[in-house]
């Protein structure tokens, strides 16, 4: 592999790169198995579970942009060692919390380091490597990153079952620390100050409607009935989140999120499809492995090998569907995959308590993975083909904040669900497989819709995967 050069060594960078960028990986599909072990450790109810998961999601959602502006302002190796020493920090935290505030407060804290490193560990290759040698970098950036979220929950299941569930955060640490010293000794430093957007006031705003949207909507999932302030909250929420529009419009093309890629009715077509379908995708996979374990009585080793088809499926068949999908367009995959998708979310109705695996889960799990495979890599390749050449950045970084906010919005409706115990999880669990059936369904109508037909290949350099092309698998 070559470089463009600066001083720095490609393939160490690329290894730093790498080990960074797991981290965010290994935490969005290691924690699922987790979360009984950490609701018995600390008495939580419901809301608190929720929590846990959306303290992190929160602020990546909001944050994720911003953080890649950061980047291109300050210098992408300098945001990278600070997301990935914030992260390491954070996870100390979560590993030695005495008490569930602090646990939620070094999650905030992991969710903020990982908007930081995330977008910038990409950058960094796209600066360091040119030509065919930058996509052979992403793509083993892409392969190690999925790797990484299939073997978590493995790793993640027997350090909870013989170790305890903190151990799962002291995992960070030496993927952290390795991460650090390569990049602080090998990588060179890059920014580009011309295209940064460092829209603060826009982060703000996105972040407290966002807080506020799902706090209300966790308040109101739990009992399925309206409080004041859930009404308030939720109130609250929309205005914050129209304050944001209005701002990012007065900004213009300084705004973290221009307005004028929604010009384009692909483009918000595709936002649309991502919102529904990694929404009801993120709740999904959040419930399976809670209902294996409590309800079906697998361990969380049991639990994260039951997931394990999941992500080897979806890494190894995505590769292929990006080329197909290069000679047949992404109409086609993005109508035909979340409609798969939803269909394994009603096969995995079937799913009753009792040890049962290979008849019930495997059937399921298989059918999602192969519907999610067909997705993910059409929608990157279509999301950066529907705008034009200077905002192909922002709007593969948008399309990845917007798979992170629906699995958000998702997991705060599920309040009911996880209050549930016994034969009224698997009742409620149903429900909400039924749900997400019926939102992934939507999403494929809207990419038959409002995706366009095949034209002419719009680019003829190697496609250049974002992170949302490992979200799939790394939310597993």
């Amino acid at each position: 592999m070559t470089s463009r050069g600066g001083g720095g060594h490609p393939r160490w960078t690329l290894a730093a790169c790498i080990l960074a960028s797991s981290l965010s990986f290994v935490e969005g599909s290691v924690l699922n198995v987790a979360l009984p072990a950490i609701r018995d450790s600390f008495g939580a109810g419901a809301t608190d579970v929720q929590w846990v998961v959306n303290a992190y999601l929160l602020p990546l959602s909001a944050l994720l942009l911003l953080g890649g502006a950061l980047g291109d302002h300050y210098g992408r190796r300098r945001l990278l060692l600070i997301g990935t020493g914030l992260f390491a920090a954070a996870s100390l935290l979560c590993a030695l919390a005495p008490g569930f505030a602090l646990l939620v407060a070094g999650r905030v804290l992991q969710g903020i380091g990982a908007a930081l490193l995330l977008p910038n560990s990409l950058a960094l290759l796209n600066s360091t490597f040119e030509g065919e040698a930058r996509g052979r970098a992403i793509g083993i950036w892409a392969s190690a990153g999925a790797a990484a979220a299939a073997v978590a929950p493995l790793i993640g299941g027997w350090l909870v079952d013989h170790v305890g569930w903190p151990s799962i955060f002291y995992l960070n640490l030496p993927l952290a620390g390795g991460a650090m010293a390569l990049a602080a000794r090998f990588a060179a430093e890059s920014s580009n100050k011309d295209a940064a957007r460092t829209d603060y006031p826009g982060a703000i705003l996105a972040t407290l409607g966002l807080l506020a949207l799902t706090w209300g909507l966790t308040l109101w999932s739990v009992q399925l009935r309206f409080t004041a302030l859930s009404l308030a909250m939720l109130l609250g929420g929309l205005l914050g989140l129209a304050a944001f529009l209005w701002a990012e419009r007065r900004r213009g093309d300084r705004a973290m999120m221009p307005l004028a890629m929604f010009g384009n009715a692909s483009f918000v077509g595709l936002t649309g499809l991502t919102f529904l379908l990694y929404g009801a995708f993120g709740a999904v996979m959040l419930l399976l492995p809670y209902v294996l374990i409590e309800a079906k009585g697998f361990s969380p080793l049991q639990a994260g090998l039951a997931m394990l088809p999941l992500a080897v499926l979806i890494a190894t068949a995505s590769p292929l569907m990006g080329k197909l999908a290069a000679r047949i367009g992404g109409r086609l995959p993005l109508t035909v995959g979340p409609c798969v998708v939803g269909a394994g979310m009603l096969l995995a109705r079937r799913i009753e308590s009792g040890p049962d695996y290979w008849t019930t889960v495997f059937p399921a799990v298989t059918l999602l993975a192969f519907g999610m495979a067909l997705a993910v890599a059409p929608l990157t390749s279509t999301v950066l083909a529907s705008v034009d050449d200077r905002h192909s950045g922002t709007a593969s970084g948008l399309n990845s904040a917007v798979a992170r906010t629906g699995g958000l919005i998702a997991t705060a409706l599920l309040g009911a669900v996880l209050a549930s115990k016994g034969q009224g999880l698997i009742a409620s669990f149903h429900v909400a497989l039924i749900a997400g059936a019926a939102i992934s369904i939507a999403a494929g109508l809207t990419g038959w819709l409002t995706v366009a037909e095949k034209k002419k290949a719009a680019r003829d350099e190697p496609e250049r995967p974002s992170a949302l092309s490992c979200s799939a698998s790394a939310d597993a």
